[in-house]
C-alpha cells in the first residue's frame, strides 16, 4: 500500500506532466506541422532530453540517493547535517565542471548537432545552420537540469517525492505559453521561439526545487571545489549509471540519426509523436516506480532486511505489469484513433498520423521492458552496483544499431522504434538474470499467480478495443471537443473492460478488495 500510494503521488503529477506534453505536441503539430522546421527543433530537444533521463532522471539520482540516506543514517553521525555536507561537496565540484561543459558544447554545438542527427540535410548550408542554431539555444538547460536532479535526490531521499515529480510541468507550461503567445505562421519562427522556451523552463524549475529545499530546512552553500574521497566514489558511480539507465534515451537517439539519414523528411516527426505518447505510461508507471523503489530498497538494505527489499520489488514488478500491460494493448490497437485525436489536425495530415500510429505500434511492444528497466535497476543501485547494468546497457545499445540497420530499409520509419523495443527487451533479460541468479530477486508466489492472469486480461481488453476502433474513428477527425471527447471515451471504455477482465481471470478477487478496504481502515 505504501508503494502504491507513493506511485500514486509522483505518477499522478507525472501523468499530468504527460499530458501536457502531449496538449504541447498537439499544440507543435498545429503550428509547426511535421517537416523540416520540427525534425529541426526536435534534434535540438533531443539533447536536453536525453541528458534529463540519463543524469537527472537516472544516473545522479541512482548514484547519489543511496550515498545521502547512508550519510543521513550514519551510527554516531549529525544525520541530515551530514547529508546537507555531502551534496555541498558534490555541488561544488559539479557547478564548475557544468560551466566548462556548456561552453564547450557551445562552441562545439556544428559537430554535436551533426552527430545527433547523423549529418541532417548537412549539404544544404541554411537549413543545417537552423538546426545549430536551435541546439545552441537549449544546451544551457543541460547545466541548469543538472542542479535541479541534485536538489531533485536530496527531496526524494527525504521522500519529498511529489516536489521533484512537479518539476516537469515547468517544462511543458513554459512551450505551450510559448506556442500560444509566441507561435508565428513562419514554422521556422515558432520552433526558434521553442528552443529558447526550453531553456527558460531549465531556470523555472530551478527555482522550483531551490524554494521547496529551503522550506526543507536545506540550505546548500557554494564552496571551492573538493574532490574528497565522497565526492570521488559518486564520480565514479555516476558514468557507469549514465550509461545503464540511459540505454532507452540512447538507442531513440541512434534510431533519430538514422531516420534523420536514410528515411523521407518527416520521419524523424512521426518516430517523435509516437515517442511522445509511449512516454506516457513510461512516465506514469516506469519513472514513478523507480523515483520511489530506490530509496525505498536502499533504506531496507541499510537495515539489514533483505527480505524486506526484495518484497519491495516483487510487488514493484506486480504493481508495473498490472499498469503496463493494458497499455501495451491500447496502444498497440487503437493507435489509428488515439493518434488521430491528438494529432491529426492543422499541417498534420491523415498521412502523417497514420504513418505516427505505425511508430507507435513499434514502440509499444516493447513498453512493458522499457518500465521494467527502471523496476530492476534500483536492484543494482540500492547495492552501488552501477557497472553491471552499464554492461548490459552496452550490449543493448549494439544489439539497437544492429536491428536498426537490419529493419529501417524494409520497415521505414517503423524500423528504429521496433529496435528499440527489442534492444531494450534484451536489457530486461539480462538485468533480470543476473538479479536472479545473484540471489537478490526470486518471485514470490503471488507474482507467479498473477503474472499470466494480468497478461490474459490485457489481452481480452485489446481484442474489445480492436473491435470498437472502427466506431470511434469518425469522431476522431472531428472538431476538438468531439475528438477529445471521442479518445475519453474510448480509454475509459478499455479501462473498464480491462477491470472487469482481471476479476474474470483471477488475477484478482473480491476478497482482496475486501482485505484493502480492511487496510485502509
Amino acid at each position: 500500500m505504501n508503494l502504491a500510494r507513493a506511485l500514486g503521488s509522483v505518477g499522478g503529477l507525472t501523468l499530468a506532466s504527460r499530458v501536457l506534453g502531449l496538449v504541447r505536441d498537439s499544440l507543435f503539430a498545429t503550428f509547426v506541422g511535421a517537416g523540416f522546421a520540427s525534425d529541426a527543433f526536435l534534434i535540438a530537444f533531443r539533447l536536453p532530453n536525453m541528458f534529463r533521463a540519463l543524469f537527472a532522471e537516472g544516473a545522479f539520482s541512482a548514484a547519489f540517493i543511496p550515498m545521502f540516506n547512508r550519510k543521513v543514517a550514519a551510527p554516531g553521525g549529525r544525520g541530515l547535517s551530514d547529508g546537507i555536507a555531502f551534496a555541498e561537496d558534490a555541488l561544488s565540484v559539479l557547478l564548475p565542471a557544468l560551466i566548462v561543459m556548456i561552453a564547450v558544447m557551445e562552441v562545439a554545438a556544428w559537430p554535436i548537432t551533426w552527430a545527433l542527427s547523423g549529418g541532417f540535410h548537412a549539404a544544404d548550408g541554411e537549413k543545417f545552420a537552423f538546426a545549430v542554431t536551435l541546439s545552441r539555444l537549449t544546451i544551457p538547460y543541460l547545466l541548469l537540469i543538472s542542479l535541479v536532479s541534485l536538489l531533485g535526490g536530496i527531496l526524494n531521499s527525504l521522500h519529498k517525492f511529489w516536489v521533484n515529480a512537479a518539476a516537469p510541468i515547468l517544462l511543458n507550461a513554459t512551450l505551450i505559453a510559448a506556442l500560444l503567445l509566441f507561435h508565428n505562421h513562419a514554422p521556422m519562427l515558432t520552433a526558434r521561439n521553442q528552443a529558447i522556451a526550453v531553456t527558460v523552463s531549465g531556470v523555472l524549475q530551478l527555482g522550483w526545487l531551490a524554494h521547496a529545499c529551503r522550506r526543507s530546512g536545506v540550505r546548500l552553500r557554494i564552496k571551492a571545489p573538493r574532490l574528497n574521497a565522497d565526492v570521488k566514489r559518486l564520480l565514479k558511480l555516476v558514468w557507469p549509471a549514465a550509461a545503464g539507465t540511459g540505454a532507452v534515451q540512447i538507442n531513440l537517439v541512434v534510431s533519430t540519426a538514422l531516420a534523420a539519414t536514410l528515411l523521407p523528411s518527416g520521419s524523424v516527426s512521426y518516430i517523435y509523436f509516437a515517442d511522445r505518447l509511449n512516454q506516457l505510461p513510461l512516465g506514469l508507471i516506469g519513472i514513478g516506480l523507480g523515483t520511489v523503489l530506490l530509496p525505498t530498497i536502499s533504506q531496507a538494505l541499510g537495515r539489514g532486511d533483505e527480505k524486506g527489499a526484495m518484497e519491495t520489488q516483487n510487488r514493484g514488478l506486480e504493481l508495473a505489469l498490472f499498469l503496463t500491460l493494458p497499455a501495451t494493448a491500447a496502444l498497440i490497437v487503437c493507435g489509428v484513433p488515439i493518434v488521430g485525436a491528438l494529432f491529426r489536425h492543422g499541417h498534420f495530415t491523415a498521412a502523417d498520423a497514420a504513418a505516427t500510429a505505425q511508430a507507435l505500434a513499434a514502440f509499444s511492444v516493447g513498453l512493458p521492458s522499457y518500465i521494467l528497466v527502471k523496476v530492476l535497476t534500483p536492484g543494482y543501485y540500492a547495492r552501488s552496483d552501477t557497472r553491471t547494468p552499464v554492461r548490459y546497457a552496452t550490449i543493448s545499445m549494439v544489439a539497437n544499431l544492429l536491428l536498426n540497420l537490419v529493419l529501417i530499409v524494409p520497415l521505414q520509419h517503423m524500423g528504429p522504434p521496433l529496435a528499440t523495443a527489442l534492444a531494450s527487451t534484451l536489457n530486461v533479460a539480462l538485468l533480470y538474470r543476473t538479479l536472479s541468479k545473484r540471489g537478490q530477486f526470486t518471485p514470490d508466489a503471488r507474482l507467479k499467480r498473477r503474472v499470466w492472469r494480468l497478461a490474459l486480461a490485457a489481452v481480452i481488453m485489446g481484442a474489445v478495443m480492436w473491435w470498437l476502433n472502427d466506431l470511434f474513428q469518425p469522431y476522431v477527425a472531428g472538431p476538438s471537443i468531439q475528438r477529445w471527447g471521442a479518445m475519453g471515451t474510448l480509454v475509459a471504455t478499455g479501462g473498464v473492460v480491462y477491470a472487469a477482465a482481471t476479476f474474470a481471470t483471477g488475477a484478482f478477487r473480491v476478497a482482496d478488495i475486501r482485505a484493502l478496504v480492511r487496510r485502509r481502515s
